[in-house]
């Protein structure tokens, strides 16, 4: 992403949908004012709510704030597989309050979590592999515990994500969140139940397996999210994301679905108010 680049025009609504996916922190939202900025600019474009998403402690604490600040925001919180190392069965504060803060009412999931096989040996102070084990285990008992959708980070760990979450067994809701996989993986999680959340990725001209699998998800297990600031749409790839870009996404995906962009984005809000309990 390249803030040189102009930000994206608004785009025509499709209807009223619901950001699965957006961290409104890392969109430059500090404060109630601001949170209500990136949100009433979004709802100009039918984007009505929106789940800000906590990838560490501080963005956790960020995304309960927002949630509290503004009507039309969730959250969900949790340590992302890149950063489970701060998880060290040695220090239970972060653990604790994660906890704490994953309970609160304006939480509707526990994410985002998963494995991250990209990133260890890339990234400075990034999590092993065993330690992201380790943290996802420690999330999944957590979501099952509260009661919460489990959000899941997945990169270039298809078959071992699939088995922790068979040999644990799975929260009664599973959400993959920007689900980049192929068909295979597609299968095998429209056959488990779980939600497949589609973001701007799945505009990208180059993604030919994910086109693929995107065509394979019954409508009842599909979810659209920005994931901004990232990932924006095709033809703005590269620019700055925001909520309010969601029916670009929407309308791409509906496209490849062969679907109205309208009926798409009926489905995806309502799965977002049944999976999110909103």
């Amino acid at each position: 992403m390249s803030r040189d680049r102009p930000a994206p025009p608004l785009p025509e609504s499709v209807g009223t949908l619901v950001d699965a996916h957006t961290h409104l922190d890392a969109c430059g939202a500090t404060d109630a004012s601001s949170v209500a900025a990136i949100v009433d600019k979004a709802e100009s474009v039918g984007v009505t709510r929106v789940v800000t998403i906590a990838d560490d402690l501080d963005a956790a604490r960020f995304a309960v704030d927002a949630a509290s600040w503004d009507p039309r925001v969730w959250a969900a919180v949790a340590i992302h597989p890149t950063r489970a190392n701060v998880l060290d069965d040695d220090d239970d504060d972060a653990k604790a309050e994660i906890e704490r803060l994953a309970s609160d009412p304006r939480v509707v999931a526990v994410g985002e979590t998963g494995l991250d096989y990209y990133w260890p040996g890339k990234l400075d102070g990034c999590a092993t592999v065993a330690e992201q084990h380790e943290g996802f285990r420690w999330h999944i008992d957590l979501a099952k515990r509260l009661g919460k959708p489990l959000m899941i980070h997945n990169r270039e760990a298809d078959e071992d994500l699939l088995a922790v979450l068979r040999s644990e067994g799975a929260p009664e809701t599973v959400i993959f969140h920007c689900f980049s996989g192929g068909p295979e993986t597609a299968r095998a999680c429209v056959d488990a139940g779980y939600v497949l959340s589609f973001s701007g990725t799945v505009s990208f001209k180059n993604a030919h397996a994910l086109r693929e699998a995107a065509v394979l998800v019954p409508d009842e297990l599909v979810l659209v999210e920005t994931d901004a600031p990232f990932l924006t749409p095709h033809p703005f790839r590269g620019a700055p994301n925001e909520p309010y870009c969601l029916p670009y996404t929407a309308r791409a995906l509906a496209e490849i679905r062969g679907q109205d962009p309208a009926e798409l984005a009926a489905h995806a809000t309502a799965n977002a108010e049944r999976v999110y309990g909103l």
